[in-house]
């Protein structure tokens, strides 16, 4: 049973709302916080001169990452149970590792090394598009709460888990959800001779909309959703409608290494475009989708 928030650390001082914000949701949720950090030996080993000092150097580096991460984390949330370990290997290699015996696994953004610099610019093909559940990348904390938690909304079943996810952040935080769907003009919309209702388009979506989020308002009854229905790409929505939030969160269709590339391009532009953190959701098992869900 996964009973864990996993949280990379790597030592940079981006790292460090990594670590607070998983703090946060450990506290939230009376999860364990499960504090990993990658020796990776790779870029300073000579195969044929072992240096004994570096391995030392190495092994201590790692104990104080940990240690500082473990302080950052119980001076945030006192009484939280918070366990630390070092694992071998490379950082992505490590990341999946851990995240396959994780509730959620959180990260920085733009580190020096490790961990954060391994996964910007490259989640949607590292981690998000291979990853089952939620991976969280926090660039820095949010100010004041605003107590609203943004999702990514479509007819997809890729949706389910993102969906799952943000109605479970929203009870936790005992937030407003704002469900947000972006759609765009047909690409003939102005061509003379070629009719479309935008209003009947625009009534549509919003039908879509309601009709995703239906079951989940009978599951959490207690959460006030708020359907956001936008004209424009779906980055722009998203970033614009997430000024502000505590979390913006967005599914990922999880069918390998060049699907997820092609699908992660709104999750790569959310991820460097967003101001708040942002969850990237993906299923159990890759999604199978029809024509008429691939984008």
């Amino acid at each position: 049973m996964k009973e864990a928030i996993v949280v990379g650390v790597d030592g940079s001082p981006s790292t460090v709302a990594a670590i607070e914000w998983a703090a946060d949701d450990a506290a939230r949720t009376g999860l364990t916080l499960h504090v990993v950090f990658a020796v990776d030996r790779s870029p300073h080993e000579i195969p044929k001169f072992p240096n004994p000092d570096l391995e030392d150097a190495l092994s201590r580096g790692a104990a104080r990452v940990l240690d500082e991460a473990a302080g950052t984390a119980e001076a945030r949330q006192p009484g939280i149970a918070v366990v630390t370990e070092r694992f071998e290997g490379r950082p992505v290699e490590v990341l999946r590792r851990a995240a396959a015996e994780a509730v959620e696994l959180v990260v920085g953004t733009r580190g020096m090394g490790g961990f954060a610099s391994a996964v910007v610019g490259s989640v949607s093909s590292h981690l998000a598009g291979h990853v089952p559940g939620p991976v969280v990348v926090v660039r820095h904390l949010p100010g004041p709460r605003t107590d609203e938690v943004v999702v990514g909304v479509d007819d997809s079943p890729a949706a389910e888990p993102a969906l799952a996810y943000a109605f479970e952040q929203a009870r936790s935080r005992r937030s407003t959800l704002r469900a947000v769907r972006a759609w765009r003009e047909p690409v003939y919309a102005y061509t003379p001779g070629i009719t479309y209702d935008l209003e009947e388009i625009r009534t549509a979506q919003h039908a879509v909309v309601a009709g995703v989020l239906n079951p989940w308002r009978e599951r959490y009854p207690e959460i006030k959703v708020v359907e956001d229905v936008r004209l424009g790409h779906p980055v722009t929505a998203l970033v614009d409608a997430a000024e502000g939030a505590d979390l913006l969160v967005v599914g990922s269709h999880g069918r390998g290494a060049v699907a997820s590339a092609v699908l992660g391009s709104v999750s790569r532009g959310v991820l460097h475009h967003a101001g708040c953190p942002v969850a990237v959701v993906r299923a159990a098992e890759p999604v199978k989708e029809t024509q008429g869900h691939a984008r």
